[in-house]
């Protein structure tokens, strides 16, 4: 007697509709596998694209030099002498823009100061660099106008805020023009920046902007924070990092006293890690899975020996021990599909609730992980039903109408 397809779907969803505590308990469980993996996943992803996201927020073809020597083996004989890095400089910014390969740089200074205006102040950070930095941060104007493309050298009383800055001390009324007093200093509002969000831990939002000589006699200092140099082309990221490293190894007396690094190794090096951790959530996750299947093994064991009546019956009407392995193997894969499906919408909903909750962590389950889930859960339920299908097909048809 052969079986139709339908006829084995019918076969099935009978035997779960006829026992629904036991096929509800099989389907929570293959449902709580699935639905991990996917939220977890999601979050392994979002995690790297937020990360990308940042870093290709600072621009393009970045290569950022920092001053001091990143040693691997702990402290330097320098270091318990008392001696510091020597700082970055200005001079040093400028050297570096005499490659061909050299687009554009920004300098940068970062410190924290009091703004005022008309009895109006707060603490803001106060960073200090050149006109690039606009157009390296891929940054734009809401009013007014950036910096001025002046020498680096050059103190110019002038500040952009940004649109946070310009609410709170200046509500309604016009900010460009205006004078604002940081620190012991004054300095006019040409512009304030569009709003960009977060980038890189700064809220572009809440900090004011000064040409970076300024900041220097603000802070009362010589060295910069960083130089953010940008290369001509992608192709040309190498050869600048290792002009860079030339450069400031002869301006320094032969030392190599700084860190060139360049964006797209940060962000090779971020995207490895969090797709590993990526990988390493979705395995442990899918270890429920196995739990799953482990426990729709038993529950079909259980089920054989409370059908085995039913189950003589269909070999004394002519059932083969094949027939009886299919009938209860598609059994289990209906539950496993049902499972699966149920637990990859849970999944779903689980990440939209972490995107609404963090607007900005991209928590997106890659395709790659919702089709392991699924795989893995149908062969959970494949693989552990086989047991009880083969004890099933091995039954005595006149022992098991006998119930035994």
């Amino acid at each position: 007697m052969a079986l139709a397809t339908r006829d084995i779907v019918r076969f099935g969803w009978g035997a779960l509709r006829g026992y629904p505590a036991r096929a509800t308990l099989m389907l929570i469980a293959m449902a709580i596998g699935v639905g991990a993996v996917v939220v977890l996943t999601s979050l392994g992803e979002g995690a790297r694209r937020y990360v990308s996201g940042e870093f290709a927020s600072l621009g393009t073809n970045l290569v950022i030099v920092i001053p001091g020597r990143s040693e691997t083996a702990g402290i330097s004989p320098t270091t318990l002498m008392g001696e510091t890095p020597r700082p970055l400089t200005l001079q040093d910014a400028l050297a570096l823009k005499r490659s061909y390969s050299v687009h554009r740089i920004a300098p940068l200074n970062i410190g924290s100061a009091k703004v005022n205006w008309q009895g109006r102040s707060r603490d803001v950070v106060i960073l200090g660099s050149s006109s690039e930095l606009l157009d390296l941060r891929h940054w734009s104007m809401a009013q007014g106008h950036f910096l001025p493309p002046v020498d680096l050298e050059r103190a110019v009383p002038v500040a952009v805020i940004g649109k946070k800055i310009r609410d709170e001390l200046f509500g309604a009324r016009r900010a460009i023009g205006e004078w604002l007093r940081i620190g012991d200093r004054r300095f006019r509002v040409i512009g304030v920046l569009a709003t960009a969000g977060r980038s890189m831990g700064t809220d572009v939002d809440e900090v004011v902007i000064i040409p970076v000589a300024s900041a220097q006699q603000l802070f009362n200092t010589e060295s910069l924070f960083r130089i953010l140099v940008e290369a001509s082309s992608r192709a040309a990221i190498g050869p600048v990092k290792q002009y860079a490293i030339d450069t400031l190894q002869e301006r320094h007396q032969g030392k190599k006293d700084v860190t060139v690094i360049t964006q797209d190794a940060v962000l090779a090096t971020f995207d490895r890690i969090l797709g590993a951790l990526t990988y390493a959530v979705g395995g442990i996750a899918a270890i429920s899975l196995a739990v799953a299947g482990i426990l729709i093994m038993n529950v079909m064991l259980v089920a054989v020996s409370q059908r085995t009546a039913e189950i003589g019956l269909l070999k004394a009407l002519g059932a083969t021990p094949r027939q009886i392995v299919v009938l209860i193997l598609a059994e289990a894969m209906l539950l496993s599909v049902l499972g699966a499906g149920t637990g990859l919408l849970l999944g779903e909903l689980g990440s939209l609730l972490i995107r609404h909750l963090f607007p900005i962590l991209p928590a997106y389950a890659p395709l790659w992980a919702v089709a392991m889930a699924l795989l893995v859960a149908l062969f959970a339920g494949l693989l552990f039903s086989l047991l009880p299908a083969r004890r099933a097909a091995r039954l005595d048809p006149v022992l098991a109408l006998s119930g035994r």
